[in-house]
């Protein structure tokens, strides 16, 4: 089976490498040509555990390949992917410009029957503007070829994306005809033999079910936030509280821990493509318009207490920083809470050293001189007036607390995602702040 997949960004590299994994003959199409070039010599445009041993096998066994050429990697495809960008505008709405191209340009040049498949995020009825684009293209040939339009939304965690990929908890397909359905079923019959569910509905919902995962865990987390700071105020303790209500079934115990906000290219992005959505309904989504506003709050919540430790004035303190994505496992740092942190903290007159595993290169391109990077997690310590611990990358969670008291000018720690003791931390003689926690108002 020969699929083509368009774009390969995070979702369509992954795509891409993990159905030729699978036997699928897989051509990866996009418009960079540098990108396109590197991808040929091995080299990952973006750091995902496991994918670049993927991709390397599959293309050395020439089930996958790239190419800047949609028209000529046409011949034979039964299923084309459009996995390309989905940029929010200023008003949240998706820009849909880079899907509508694609599928313009599919119509220009296919020559037989198909399936063209969204992958990327996109509102609810895009697919049917995708079939209009392809249409026009193929009325303007003057050409009669059938094709099927379908829905396939994506679920992946960076960091985690090649194992949900190929282990997924479930698979989304939207279609509207027998004949879609029976070539994405081979597609992921592989998927089937490990007892996976597929559900099969019809593309809006398909389309809508994409943006209501997200909504639902981005709630998840709003909610713990919003707990944790009332925590703060009543003398509770939010990771008590997480381990109270995880334990019913109902609830479950994923996407409940407190912290600086929710990050990544996902959340924020659909949050506010489904608000903007509702609203162009004439409905507004009070509770999902709240979720974005409480995580726009959570992520000044941690230089709240920062201030408030140094009496309102952190002119000229030096503050280390461990981790700059917006989670473990990754480099990207669009809509970082870290971000968000170290600009309040800059524009306050503080001086920052930071350091992450994989980010820091992805960090000079965004903050540039405005903090200085350090070699390793210590080395950013060096004479600091505090600890603020960003991201929860492994390797922070069991410090040294001789090597830090031996390095650090002021002894207190600002724990951004709850991954320590605080009676550990101040029996080591240090202050500790986290979010929610009974420790953390130094009482």
């Amino acid at each position: 089976m020969k699929t083509l997949i368009i774009g390969t960004g995070y979702v369509g590299l992954v795509t891409g490498a993990c159905f030729a994994e699978t036997g699928v003959d897989v051509v990866c199409v996009d418009i960079n040509e540098e990108k396109i070039e590197k991808l040929k010599q091995g080299i990952i445009p973006i750091f995902e555990p496991g994918l670049d041993l993927v991709v390397k096998r599959n293309f050395e066994k020439n089930r996958l390949n790239f190419s800047t050429s949609i028209k000529e990697n046409l011949k034979e495809i039964e299923a084309v992917f459009i996995a390309v960008g989905t940029p929010p505008g200023e008003d949240g709405s998706a820009d849909l410009s880079h899907v509508i191209s694609a599928a313009r340009e599919i119509g220009r040049h296919m020559d037989s029957s198909l399936v063209i498949v969204t992958k990327s995020t996109v509102p609810i009825g895009t697919s049917r503007k995708v079939k209009e684009a392809v249409q026009e293209e193929l009325d303007a040939r003057g050409l009669q070829i059938s094709f099927d339009v379908a829905s396939n939304p994506e679920f992946l965690k960076e960091g985690a994306a090649v194992d949900d990929f190929l282990k997924p908890d479930r698979i989304i397909l939207g279609v509207e005809s027998e004949s879609a359905k029976k070539i994405l079923n081979r597609l992921y019959h592989p998927f089937l033999l490990n007892g996976h569910p597929v559900i099969y509905m019809d593309i809006p919902s398909a389309e809508m079910t994409k943006y209501a995962a997200n909504c639902m865990l981005a709630t998840k987390i709003s909610f713990m936030n919003d707990l944790a700071n009332l925590c703060d105020l009543v003398g509770a303790d939010i990771s008590m509280v997480r381990k109270g209500i995880g334990s019913d079934p109902r609830i479950g115990n994923k996407f409940i821990y407190a912290g600086i906000g929710y990050g990544g290219s996902c959340f924020p992005k659909d949050v506010k493509a489904l608000i903007k959505t509702a609203d162009d309904n004439g409905y507004s989504l009070e509770l999902i318009k709240a979720v974005e506003k409480v995580n726009t709050r959570q992520k000044t919540v941690l230089f709240s207490k920062i201030m408030k430790h140094f009496g309102n004035d952190i002119k000229d303190k030096v503050f280390g920083v461990w981790g700059l994505t917006f989670k473990p496992n990754t480099d990207d740092m669009r809509e970082s809470p870290a971000l968000v942190i170290i600009e309040q903290l800059v524009h306050a007159g503080a001086k920052i050293r930071a350091y992450d595993p994989v980010g820091l290169k992805e960090a000079q391109k965004i903050l540039g001189d405005k903090i200085m990077y350090g070699n390793d997690m210590y080395d950013v310590l060096i004479d600091a007036n505090g600890l603020i611990l960003a991201t929860e990358w492994s390797e922070f969670r069991v410090p040294n607390f001789k090597v830090l008291t031996r390095i650090m000018k002021d002894k207190v720690i600002f724990d951004g995602r709850n991954i320590y003791d605080p009676a550990e931390i101040e029996e080591n003689g240090f202050s500790y702040y986290g979010i929610g926690r009974t420790h953390s108002r130094n009482t």
